[in-house]
């Protein structure tokens, strides 16, 4: 029997830049505490509260975070702010992304204006290319639909197997059943 869920990490490049972006800030408030006479110490407690926060949500909090493939769900995660379930009998296809264009691929949640391609990326390899069978809305992206995401996995092909397993190995549903739901 298959374990009933297996777990995929993603890229942690986003982890990276996030941390950068933080540190390169705090120098910044430490450089204007410095050189400013009598800075308010409140003020650099809330500065330094809200630096604290943004770095455990959105720079730590996607490295204890993994995507999972259960009996009948891709569940896509990204930290503790982003989580879609997907039923497998809403995705179409899926399959490998081109990784040639891959320096244009957006890190994080991003859904451009005037696409359908919902990107959920930590990091620009191993991108896997998902589309539904009816567009979905994301309130992770404003609310926009998008019909095709794109994420990656550290390990494309072991996901890829995974996933055809699994999906091959679903039962038919009975839709008159008193309970007729997937369950895992």
């Amino acid at each position: 029997m298959a374990a009933k869920r297996l777990a995929f990490a993603y890229g942690r490049t986003i982890v990276t830049s996030r941390l950068i972006l933080i540190f390169v800030l705090a120098g910044l408030v430490a450089v204007a505490v410095v050189f400013t006479p009598s800075f308010p110490i409140l003020t650099g407690a809330i500065i330094g509260a809200i630096f604290a926060a943004y770095g455990i949500v959105f720079a730590l909090s996607p490295l204890l975070t993994q995507h999972w493939l259960t009996r009948s769900r891709l569940i896509l995660r990204q930290g503790w702010y982003f989580r879609v379930v997907i039923p497998f009998a809403d995705i179409r296809e899926i399959e490998e992304a081109d990784d040639s264009g891959r320096g244009r691929v957006p890190l994080g949640i991003h859904r451009p204006m005037g696409q359908p391609t919902l990107f959920v990326t930590g990091g620009r390899t191993g991108l896997v290319s998902l589309r539904l069978r009816e567009p979905r809305r994301f309130w992770q992206a404003f609310g926009l639909y998008a019909k095709d995401i794109l994420f990656d996995v550290a390990d494309r092909p072991r996901f890829l197997a995974a996933f055809a397993e699994r999906q091959g190995s679903l039962s038919p549903v009975e839709a008159e059943r008193a309970d007729a739901e997937l369950r895992d």
